[in-house]
């Protein structure tokens, strides 16, 4: 997690009253926090108005994408972003990346490897 992320947190979890468990929780219709999360539809509707806010249109699952492939053009290890999005296998990171081998900086020039030609 990076620092930002963490001071945010922090910052969010004392304003809150929170010192374990989740970090989003639902809040009902009198502004009262409950200690269920956010379901799946109040995840999607404040994404929605979020989105609306900033005048693009966006769904959590674009979002979700987004996180992944900036991480993987940042270079973070593929086995982080799995984890990260909770993958079974790796091979289902590649796909939802869209990972192909690229021979422009494929892995073999990067053995540091001294080979002199005759």
């Amino acid at each position: 997690m990076p620092g930002w992320a963490k001071v945010a947190t922090d910052h969010w979890a004392e304003a809150t009253g929170l010192s374990s468990g989740r970090i989003l929780h639902a809040i009902n219709k009198g502004d009262h926090l409950m200690h269920a999360g956010m379901s799946p539809q109040s995840v999607f509707m404040t994404v929605q108005a979020y989105a609306r806010l900033l005048g693009i249109q966006a769904a959590p699952h674009d979002l979700r994408r987004t996180f992944a492939k900036l991480a993987h053009k940042g270079r973070a290890a593929l086995e982080q972003i799995q984890l990260s999005l909770g993958h079974a296998t790796i091979l289902t990171t590649e796909r939802y990346l869209g990972v192909r081998q690229d021979l422009n900086d494929a892995p073999c020039d990067h053995l540091g490897l001294d080979v002199q030609a005759d």
